[in-house]
């Protein structure tokens, strides 16, 4: 080996290690926001429900910071139910619109439906709101009678907005599966139909599950497009049709002027939906270990 050959060899080991440094060093930055995060949040937040009582803050249906009331009861309620109707419109269409793109669309329907399907995704969310408040909270004045905001109107309105990542996520799992699956099936004699839905999707669940997590990801840390047509109302719901508070929208209404233990409560407020988010997670990543 001449000297140009080893001084070349060096000069390569050298960048190689320097690049493993750095990205060793960027992948430790990205956990240590996430410990710096998850140690302010938890170390204020289990501090307020340590002088509210945990069972009084996560329990009390009453939040009324100026009598130190501080019951999140309806605010869980609220970004429960909300996160399931917009999982039960949001999950099936964007699963199926998924399915149609690969499978049945043609090349010209497609170059025109992928692009919209990309345009909702680059929508801000603020738009959406707008977009609920002046055609979705006025058609369910007139379908029910009532002001028109409330838990079915920001369920609707975030089904609409998890579309496109469903969709996207969904779309990419199912062009991923290797085409002899379904040339398999329907060599075996199975119809187009048949082949899609019995051999492809299933195939594709892993990918379709995690753009579903995705999905539900989005619905329950939304704030703005709820906090147009949810209501805004602090208290436990009767109804699909009842205005209600979520709790995203609970913090960004109150953080501005809050100080003290009212400050303490909406950090608190922010560690139950980082664990309830947690939880979701957990629960899909259960049913995606059973499923395979």
């Amino acid at each position: 080996m001449t000297a140009l050959t080893k001084k070349k060899t060096q000069k390569k080991i050298n960048k190689e290690v320097i690049m493993k440094w750095v990205f060793a060093i960027a992948a430790s930055t990205s956990i240590l926001c996430v410990f710096l995060i998850c140690g302010f949040l938890f170390y204020n937040g289990f501090t307020a429900m340590a002088k509210i009582g945990v069972f009084d803050f996560i329990a009390g249906t009453r939040w009324k910071p100026s009598n130190e009331l501080f019951g999140i009861l309806p605010m869980i309620v609220g970004s429960i139910s909300v996160t399931l109707i917009a999982a039960i419109i949001g999950i099936p269409i964007g699963i199926l619109c998924a399915i149609y793109l690969v499978y049945f669309c043609s090349d010209r329907v497609g170059k025109i439906l992928k692009p919209v399907i990309d345009l909702l995704a680059g929508i801000p969310s603020i738009v959406y709101g707008f977009f609920g408040l002046v055609c979705i909270v006025p058609i369910m004045q007139d379908l029910t009678g009532t002001s028109g905001k409330g838990i079915l109107t920001a369920g609707i309105l975030l089904g609409m907005m998890i579309l496109p990542t469903i969709i996207n996520v969904s779309e990419s799992s199912l062009r991923a599966v290797e085409k002899s699956y379904y040339e398999g099936a329907l060599a075996l004699g199975a119809t187009h139909e048949r082949s899609v839905f019995f051999v492809s999707v299933p195939a594709a669940k892993s990918g379709i599950l995690a753009g579903v997590i995705l999905g539900i990801g989005r619905a329950v840390g939304e704030t703005m497009a709820v906090n147009y047509v949810a209501g805004n109302q602090a208290v436990m719901p009767t109804s699909i049709l009842s205005g209600v508070r979520t709790l995203t929208t609970n913090i960004v209404l109150e953080m501005g002027y809050a100080t003290d233990l009212h400050r303490e409560a909406l950090i608190a407020t922010a560690v139950v939906l980082f664990i309830f988010i947690l939880i979701i997670n957990a629960a899909f990543s259960y049913v995606k270990r059973r499923m395979k």
